[in-house]
């Protein structure tokens, strides 16, 4: 065999081999990409995302979407192939596995906890909307969950509302931990609470739950990596009780991300006049009961799914903008929000024609 054939068919072979190896060779990494867009002022599925009733609704045009990003499964093994075609695409980003699915967690895991802080959202955006607008909404603490195996098991429910921690009124989720934590491991600690099914017999009557019950738990050590402290088993929350009924449809969706656009929505829905004068507007970011906006995953497959949709701005968390700038879809104009007060203002610029005046996003923030 001459040398030169010899030379290229040794070379044909070994990128070959170097092909099969990059296909068979699994890689640390998933994918996220763009996902799907949905109009919170239109439909979704044949029915409206935002249903309102029991107060004074409006009409509203252009658009006001909320973004989201598709991810790989947990149990995706990419080759390496695939991971190097990954970072050469514009449209989707590569990110090591872990980032996506910490700790091991599976699959059924990471929905049910998007199921959860979706579910989330929908009440902070509902809460956050209302404040904006000065309708009263009430609100209380709650025991979110109960730690299997825990001291509070059996003791405290999902629901149950708590009032005080050993007499001190608790008035925020976090005055609960603050209270707990106070004792040593070992010592009891007195939580007073309406039991769960006492607050949705009173909600269902319209009513104020009155009876109340002191339950009596010994607290333990806990067992994460943080400094040791006295325990007792739950996460609280908050809910709330609304003076009419709004209902968001949206399946399919998980993750807190969605909280700013629903709440804007939800203010547009109720206020005369159109928030975004006819422009397709869309956004991105987490949102408290106080209408603070916190940044998300993925705001550079949301950008370019955004304009990919025909968005010409996009409201970005302050926390996000120095990383949606560096790759800015051309034609979109990246607008950053701390509050919903900056958002209502920013779309009163864009609808008036102000865009000047606009707080744009820089690579610097």
């Amino acid at each position: 065999m001459p040398r030169r054939t010899a030379t290229m068919l040794a070379s044909t072979l070994m990128l070959i081999a170097l092909l099969c190896a990059g296909v068979l060779i699994p890689v640390p990494y998933a994918e996220m990409s763009p996902g799907p867009t949905v109009n919170t002022l239109g439909e979704h599925d044949g029915e409206p995302v935002l249903q309102v009733s029991g107060h004074r609704t409006y009409p509203a045009d252009g658009h006001l979407n909320m973004t989201t990003v598709r991810v790989t499964s947990a149990d995706f093994r990419m080759n390496l192939v695939e991971a190097v075609y990954g970072w050469l695409a514009h449209d989707t980003k590569v990110v090591p596995h872990d980032t996506l699915y910490p700790d091991g967690k599976t699959e059924e895991q990471s929905t049910q906890e998007n199921a959860e802080e979706f579910s989330q959202s929908q009440e902070s955006a509902k809460v956050a909307a209302l404040k904006e607008l000065h309708i009263p909404v009430t609100s209380w603490v709650i025991v979110s969950t109960v730690i299997k195996d825990s001291p509070a098991e059996g003791r405290l429910h999902a629901g149950d509302v708590i009032k005080a921690v050993d007499g001190t009124p608790v008035k925020q989720p976090s005055d609960v931990a603050k209270l707990v934590t106070k004792h040593k491991p070992g010592q009891k600690v007195v939580f007073t609470v309406v039991p769960a099914k006492e607050q949705a017999a009173a909600e269902k009557a319209h009513r104020t739950a009155t009876r109340t019950q002191d339950v009596t738990i010994t607290t333990t050590d806990s067992d994460d990596k943080g400094a040791h402290r006295a325990i007792v088993g739950i996460s609280a929350g908050t809910d709330h009780t609304f003076p009419f009924t709004v209902d968001i449809k949206l399946a399919d969706v998980g993750g807190p991300s969605a909280g700013l656009m629903f709440s804007l929505g939800i203010y547009d829905k109720l206020t005369p006049g159109s928030l975004t004068g006819g422009k397709f507007i869309a956004g991105t970011g987490t949102i408290d009961d106080d209408g603070t906006v916190g940044p998300i995953g993925g705001i550079e497959m949301k950008t370019v799914g955004a304009r990919a949709k025909g968005a010409q701005y996009f409201l970005t968390p302050a926390d996000n903008c120095a990383s949606a700038a560096k790759d800015t879809p051309s034609g979109l104009t990246l607008v950053k929000v701390k509050k919903i007060g900056d958002a209502l203002d920013a779309l009163k610029d864009i609808r008036e024609g102000r865009t000047a005046d606009l707080p744009k996003c820089t690579t610097k923030g």
